[in-house]
């Protein structure tokens, strides 16, 4: 699944369009390395979002193409360091 719908489908970024702008300007980055909107997402990878001055650090644990408002939380667990 690309980075830009993972994001929108875990709800961590509100739209798509909002989460592919963030990949282009270099604030999404995936396994230590900064993400292409289009790049691949797969269960175990690790999603670092930087938003302003704070960072998200989420492990991704599935990556369906739909999911239920209420089981968005699901798809991933947040790190903290």
């Amino acid at each position: 699944m690309r980075i830009d719908k993972y994001l929108k489908v875990s709800r961590l970024i509100k739209r798509r369009t909002v989460a592919h702008d963030a990949a282009e300007e270099e604030r999404i980055f995936l396994n230590g390395k900064a993400a292409k909107p289009g790049a691949q997402v797969k269960p175990g990878d690790i999603v670092l979002i930087r938003f302003g001055n704070s960072e998200v650090k989420v492990k991704v644990l599935s990556t369906p193409e739909h999911v239920a408002k209420d089981d968005a939380s699901t798809l991933y667990e947040v790190i903290t360091d």
